[in-house]
């Protein structure tokens, strides 16, 4: 069985409020080890004999699920066989029901806190895990998100009447969604622009760290 498909069986198979497990990934061909640790590397492996070992977390204190997944893929493409096993794991602590609002909500709030002749918004979401990034670019796609790099955080354009950027609605709508699935995480206003005046183009251009959205 490959790496990857022996993971989302022990996944499976772990008590659904674990917050952390210790891997042990052991590699009979020695030849093949090194390449191994070095295609682990942002698990920071440890090597111990013919094995290493590496943490899997979830709440984004660590390497999360699909991130293991997504490392043992590498091996699986170039031809590295082994066994992996899960040696412990830790339960996350009970936590009381968060008061965090919902991500719809979070959007009205926004919104109203705006100039009424707005016109144009560069928006932020930020997820409070790495694991939703998928499944929210997927509920988030009509908003063509952005994924920032090295974060769970995704930016897009939104515009009142025309030009290019979401409707407030089509916003709204898509952050009911991931609300819907719960899905956790914040919404802010990044930049706004009132009463623009499209001329030969689809909006503006902002220019953040050097570079242009």
């Amino acid at each position: 069985m490959r790496l990857a498909e022996q993971w989302t069986v022990i996944e499976k198979g772990l008590d659904p409020r674990w917050a952390d497990a210790r891997l042990v990934l052991t590699i009979d061909d020695a030849s093949r080890r090194q390449r191994a640790a070095a295609l682990l590397g942002p698990a920071s492996p440890g090597v111990g004999g013919s094995s290493l070992s590496f943490h899997a977390a979830r709440g984004g204190s660590g390497v999360g699920p699909e991130a293991v997944r997504r490392l043992l893929r590498r091996l699986d493409d170039e031809g590295i066989h082994g066994a992996l096993d899960v040696v412990s794991t830790g339960e996350a602590p009970v936590e009381p029901v968060a008061s965090r609002a919902s991500l719809a909500a979070a959007w009205d709030d926004a919104l109203a806190s705006l100039p009424a002749d707005w016109s144009d918004l560069l928006c932020e979401i930020e997820l409070t895990s790495s694991d939703h990034i998928d499944h929210a670019a997927l509920l988030m796609a009509p908003l063509n998100p952005i994924q920032g790099a090295g974060s769970p955080r995704f930016r897009f354009r939104c515009a009142q009447t025309f030009g290019y950027g979401a409707a407030p609605g089509m916003v709204r709508r898509c952050l009911a969604r991931a609300d819907e699935r719960a899905i956790p995480g914040g919404v802010r206003v990044v930049r706004v622009l009132s009463d623009t005046q499209h001329v030969a183009t689809q909006g503006p251009v902002w220019n953040i760290g050097g570079k242009a959205v």
